[in-house]
């Protein structure tokens, strides 16, 4: 059986393929995907698409940790669920509103909205993100303070919010207006930089599959963010991811919420195109 960049399954049986191919248990018995997800591997949308095969970063990731995931009760992830739950019925500010003022129930409202962000914002004339949508609606709607990046009340209600768009295929636009920003993100992804002169593409598109240390390089999909994960023992945005991966190879990171990483957002969101959202996801 031949991996992605000729990486072997060992003929030393199915206990050690288990730790090279999640998801197979002693047997050959595969784990059960996560709740309301069928698939997590989808064909290219697009001819110039870079990748062959479009494959979640839960394919990539350990059986006991694909099963956290697996279950709602489990994932320690639904803690900031929960809480979201709850701040979206909560009233702040001068409007005295709430989210469910205007949006009402959020399984409906909200049913395809993580699938499609980043998004076109006429008023703003850019593109936002779901964290930037939301402190949007806090200020002009709610009249509230903005929550700050990585707060827990914003990584909640992040959470909260994708959530509801889970089994929801990745959709965004990448032409008229956007068409700029996802150029930009483009150029960002494939540009080295750092003291270890590296890209994106890199790890996520030249060795996904391989091993780096104790974890095995995935193709850097964003569908399943915000994340748990396990190095953070609590849940984290794209952007914390983005930082991180740039403080990895030595260079200067941009700012959370930056035009950078939005551009960035919006390009690796267009490399998922049509996996289905899994929010919020367990990774290590």
């Amino acid at each position: 059986m031949e991996l992605k960049n000729k990486a072997t399954v060992s003929a030393l049986g199915v206990a050690f393929a288990a730790l090279l191919v999640p998801g197979l248990l002693a047997g050959g018995e595969a784990l059960a995907l996560p709740e309301g997800i069928e698939t997590v591997k989808v064909a290219p949308t697009s001819k110039d698409h870079p990748l062959d095969e479009i494959l979640s970063g839960w394919h990539f990731r350990s059986p006991e940790t694909q099963a956290l995931q697996e279950d709602d009760f489990e994932n320690p992830a639904f803690l900031w669920v929960e809480q979201g739950e709850e701040l979206w019925s909560t009233v702040e500010g001068a409007a005295n509103k709430s989210c469910s003022s205007c949006h009402d129930d959020a399984s409906e409202t909200m049913a395809t909205a993580g699938a499609n962000m980043p998004k076109w914002n006429e008023a703003l004339g850019k593109p936002v993100n779901l964290e930037q949508q939301i402190n949007h609606c806090r200020t002009e709607r709610m009249e509230a303070d903005a929550w700050k990046w990585e707060s827990t009340q914003l990584l909640a209600m992040t959470a909260y919010v994708r959530n509801q768009s889970r089994g929801e295929p990745v959709a965004v636009q990448t032409d008229g207006p956007m068409k700029p920003w996802f150029e930009k993100g483009k150029d960002i992804y494939y540009t080295r930089v750092g003291q270890l002169d590296m890209a994106c593409s890199s790890c996520h598109e030249g060795y996904y599959g391989q091993q780096i240390r104790a974890d095995r390089l995935s193709q850097g999909q964003t569908n399943g963010f915000p994340t748990y994960r396990f190095k953070w023992q609590k849940i984290g945005s794209l952007h914390r991811r983005f930082k991180g991966c740039m403080k990895n190879i030595r260079a200067t990171p941009y700012k959370v919420g930056s035009d950078e990483f939005l551009a960035l957002e919006l390009y690796t969101a267009w490399r998922g195109q049509g996996l289905p959202v899994e929010a919020p996801a367990v990774r290590q």
